[in-house]
């Protein structure tokens, strides 16, 4: 199990911000434009629709602008601050007509730490919007039908969530001083942050003690983190973020397996063996697989302090092992968890699993743009169906959304 890339307030857009000069706006087409926006242009826009990632969309004539920070139905006006061939970016100088779904954020960095791209959006509609672009990603990259896509289950928490957070330190010239934080939201530089919206509690309390006892200089990265309760978790090892959503996620995988049947789990990537031994209880065997040495290390003081008998952890490279452990048990009631890295599996991976072919897979991703991929891939030929997908807010008011993805082989036999 691997983290999803998403621990420190990081923001992967380039759009600019900070703030923007008055200048006069005007309501431009593409004749006006002779097809073409510059770079410091004030335009009128009208959001329709809010991109994978966090920017709303608009239209310019035959531009489309990505503007971050806005709701769909919001007509706004923007400045432009890059442009490329078929599209351009802006960022907001004033809302001229605000959404109904438009809420105040409850962070005062917020649009300045790169960690939240949703706080001005009502937590209901952040839902509703994330299952549109799963949807829509889904469709596009893999074309998988709509109807596989479940409504996001919400977080019971949707601020104070994250256990663990990445914080930097960064010499700030201008003011003399170290800048102690998250990455802005334009670009390289560290907002000075005292407190975290989205931090549990503790973590802020956490966050107050390391500010009073800084780095020693710039460039530094410290993690902060609550360690969850009854589980061993080496310092660099991997556990999701967020204990409030967590039981749905594993609720999810549960409920797939006990439908499709499977009796034996190989639980790759398994970290310090949380699914594996979260599910136990309803297998006949597990197996788990991960390079970290200590992750394993600690999987089996896990799974002897819960008593598991029925199970074993490995270190080591999943490729090699999959066909092994696929061949020791009958792949026709055998299941394959992947919890990979946000970029998705290696291609290597999906071949010795086209070619084990165990009755199916669950894949547990935080970025649905390569889970799609990789589930094409499986899918080719008709070997694999996806049955559906659910995904599960573990990151309220950001970008980021898990996703648990349930494969089931057809039954027919294809060449690989």
């Amino acid at each position: 199990m691997h983290d999803c890339d998403v621990d420190e307030a990081s923001n992967e857009m380039s759009e600019p911000g900070g703030a923007v000069p008055a200048a006069r706006s005007f309501p431009l087409t593409s004749g006006s434009l002779g097809g073409k926006l510059a770079v410091g242009q004030r335009v009128q826009v009208e959001i329709h629709d809010l991109a994978f990632g966090g920017e709303g969309v608009g239209r310019v004539g035959d531009f489309v602008i990505f503007v971050p920070f806005v709701c769909p139905g919001e007509l706004v006006d923007a400045k432009v601050v890059e442009v490329k061939r078929s599209f351009a970016r802006g960022v907001v100088a004033r809302v001229l007509r605000r959404a109904p779904e438009r809420v105040e954020p409850e962070c005062r960095y917020f649009e300045e730490c790169g960690g939240c791209q949703y706080q001005h959006l009502r937590y209901a509609s952040q839902l509703q919007w994330k299952q549109k672009q799963i949807t829509d990603l889904f469709e596009r990259i893999g074309g998988f039908p709509a109807a596989v896509i479940q409504p996001v289950i919400p977080c019971p928490s949707p601020y104070g969530y994250r256990n663990r957070i990445l914080v930097r330190s960064q010499w700030n010239k201008p003011a003399q001083k170290l800048n102690l934080g998250y990455v802005r939201a334009d670009g390289g530089l560290v907002c000075d942050v005292e407190s975290c919206a989205i931090a549990e509690p503790g973590l802020n309390i956490a966050l107050t003690e390391w500010r009073k006892n800084p780095p020693a200089k710039g460039g530094m990265k410290s993690v902060l983190r609550i360690p969850p309760d009854d589980w061993d978790v080496p310092e660099h090892s991997f556990f999701q973020n967020n204990f409030f959503a967590l039981p749905f996620l594993v609720e999810s995988v549960r409920k797939s397996l006990l439908s499709a049947g499977t009796r034996h789990l190989i639980d790759a990537y398994c970290g310090v063996g949380f699914f594996s031994l979260s599910l136990a209880d309803a297998l006949e065997s597990f197996t788990g697989v991960e390079l970290d040495a200590q992750a394993i290390a600690a999987a089996r003081r896990n799974q002897l302090r819960r008593g598991y008998k029925n199970g074993e952890y490995i270190a080591g490279d999943a490729d090699a092992w999959l066909p092994r452990l696929l061949r020791q048990c009958d792949p026709g009631v055998a299941a394959v968890l992947l919890d990979p890295p946000r970029v998705g599996c290696q291609p290597s991976t999906l071949r010795v699993l086209r070619a084990s072919q165990p009755a199916q897979i669950l894949y547990v991703s935080c970025h649905p743009a390569t889970l799609a991929r990789d589930l094409k891939i499986l899918c080719e030929g008709g070997l694999y169906q996806l049955a559906s997908v659910q995904p599960v807010d573990m990151f309220p008011q950001t970008q980021h959304v898990e996703c648990v993805a349930d494969l089931r082989r057809t039954g027919v036999s294809k060449a690989v």
